[in-house]
């Protein structure tokens, strides 16, 4: 038995003792949870009980976003020590699937990612976890920021499948934590400057504080007109990154994305739109799609660690693990000026 942040049912969270699967297996490690943040998904589930066609059936630890120490390792781990510092992929798939030796180990249909029906999460004290899937932190990674490289992973996937180009001008659309994160991969990947969009005024105000991140306000006019001013009239963007999932937003990408450019798909709307199929093939644009993330959790930690991206403006607040129930009730409000909630344990 450990204690954790149950979900019972939708809109019912405690804190108390739950059976979980402590055994450590040889190629696994315990891991002592130091900080988790909360995702949007989190959320959903609290709130909704479901996100599509995985609904909360049972009892379910809530968190996905998670850094912490090792404090025990299986027999044939080689490449991780106790006390190391760690971040995890929270996503562990079926080594022998076809997607998995492939290279596509994120949409193995057998995946079991943390905190998705009806797997458990980790906002518990101590979990176990494939060493395969955890990964050293450096020394001037905090565990704050640690727990940040899951939703960062996001947009750095997001960068490698847009194939960013030195000099590169971009779009993003939706200012959450996803979008925020996209702008910096993306500036830190090459691009000049970024543009992004949403009707949040604070959250446009926090990633327009970010040098080359140029915020743009949806209830102040199209996004078009501005992008045209600083690309040309009748041109657009290299690059644009969806991540709100917002049906509007489909269209402002294909209007602001230059004839021939790049648009990559990394909200999920919560209901099929209509898309622009012509508009789009009048441009011939390139369009890239993603499902979370694979191979660039390495990356993520890297582009922390050099400074490179800085993610400590984004942790909005943080609340030790016994008061969790009021840091979901925080993060359920959806503050306009509210980014990253993040527990510690």
């Amino acid at each position: 038995m450990a204690q954790a942040l149950v979900l019972e049912e939708r809109g019912v969270l405690s804190l108390r003792e739950i059976a979980l699967d402590e055994a450590l297996g040889p190629d696994d490690v315990r891991i002592a949870i130091h900080t988790v943040g909360i995702c949007g998904s989190d959320v959903h589930y609290y709130t909704h009980g479901a996100i599509g066609p995985f609904v909360v059936r049972e009892p379910m630890v809530l968190g996905h976003e998670a850094a912490g120490t090792i404090t025990e390792i299986g027999s044939a781990v080689t490449d991780l020590r106790v006390g190391d510092r760690v971040c995890m992929e929270p996503g562990i798939p079926d080594p022998h699937s076809r997607a998995t030796r492939i290279g596509h180990y994120n949409i193995d249909p057998a995946v079991r990612f943390w905190a998705t029906p009806p797997v458990h999460g980790c906002l518990t004290p101590s979990i176990v976890h494939p060493a395969a899937y955890t990964f050293k932190l450096p020394d001037q990674v905090s565990f704050a920021e640690g727990a940040m490289v899951e939703p960062l992973a996001v947009g750095v996937h997001a960068c490698v499948k847009a194939r960013l180009q030195p000099g590169d001008v971009c779009l993003v659309t939706g200012a959450g934590p996803i979008g925020i994160m996209t702008a910096l991969a993306a500036l830190a990947s090459g691009a000049s400057r970024v543009f992004i969009s949403d009707y949040s005024a604070p959250k446009l105000a926090i990633a327009g504080a970010y040098p080359n991140i140029v915020p743009i306000n949806l209830g102040e006019g199209s996004p078009a007109a501005m992008i045209g001013a600083y690309c040309g009239a009748g041109w657009g963007v290299d690059v644009t990154f969806e991540a709100s999932g917002f049906e509007g937003a489909y269209q402002d990408a294909l209007d602001c994305t230059r004839p021939g450019g790049r648009l990559v798909l990394v909200g999920m709307p919560p209901k099929k739109v209509a898309f622009d199929i012509v508009a789009a093939q009048a441009k011939e644009l390139t369009i890239e799609t993603i499902f979370r993330y694979a191979h660039v959790y390495d990356r993520a930690i890297a582009l922390i660690a050099s400074g490179s991206i800085d993610l400590k403006p984004l942790v909005s607040a943080s609340f030790p693990f016994q008061e969790g129930v009021a840091a979901f009730e925080r993060a359920a409000e959806g503050r306009p000026d509210d980014v990253k909630i993040q527990i510690t344990l």
